[in-house]
């Protein structure tokens, strides 16, 4: 007779992280190891009363309708909104981190989907009030000089009331960047241990920021990284 699975396995649940949609091929692995998976909607954070990112209201269960009726998908987390006194400190610490920092940065520098997700390079980028050609843009972005540059949620606030020269812009859209990403970081483990989901993700660079973020503040979170093969 065959073993019987062990039920604890039988009932791991993952939350995808850090965005709100996964590459299909993820979405197999993850399905193929865990009884469902879970998705935050997308982060559209509200910086100022007047300011904020655009919210897309698209959801990985739009394609997989199947998926969700049979519970395998789990979705509808709001993540959205301006962050909380205790996510703002929370997003503080990992922008006054150096190693965080510099885990970011590089992951700018060498991976192109960790660009992607935070900048639209493949056509003119808006910097301030003036349109940069993509790659101009990125060249400013990785400056080394930004890597270790103080940064918080206040600053930020700060330059999205007003209007911004050249240099402005560029600061703004890496500072944004930071906040964000340490946002969707701080999103996940909230999530996760409201929920007792594992946090899994096919992202080498934000599986070291958060590793990073666990290990100074001592947190305890079940953290998988998928590498797909080609990705």
């Amino acid at each position: 007779m065959p073993e019987k699975p062990d039920r604890q396995e039988t009932e791991r649940r993952a939350l995808y992280y850090p965005f709100h949609l996964c590459p299909e091929r993820t979405l197999q692995r993850l399905l193929s190891e865990y009884s469902s998976v879970h998705f935050r909607d997308y982060m559209a954070l509200q910086l100022t009363s007047m300011s904020g990112t655009t919210a897309y209201m698209d959801r990985m269960g739009d394609l997989h309708p199947e998926l969700v009726r049979s519970g395998k998908i789990i979705q509808g987390y709001s993540v959205s909104g301006p962050l909380d006194v205790d996510a703002v400190a929370a997003v503080d610490r990992d922008l006054a981190d150096e190693s965080w920092r510099a885990r970011f940065h590089r992951g700018l520098m060498e991976d192109r989907r960790f660009q992607r997700g935070l900048f639209d390079l493949s056509h003119g980028m808006r910097i301030g009030t003036t349109t940069v050609p993509g790659p101009a843009a990125l060249l400013r972005l990785l400056e080394e000089s930004r890597k270790l540059r103080h940064c918080t949620v206040q600053d930020l606030q700060q330059m999205s009331q007003g209007r911004l020269s050249l240099a402005e812009g560029y600061d703004y859209e890496y500072a944004l960047a930071l906040i964000k990403t340490a946002a969707a970081l701080l999103y996940t483990l909230r999530l996760c241990g409201r929920h007792g989901l594992e946090a899994a993700t096919d992202s080498a660079v934000h599986f070291q920021l958060l590793e990073r973020t666990c290990s100074r503040d001592k947190l305890t979170l079940n953290n998988q990284c998928i590498l797909m093969e080609d990705s």
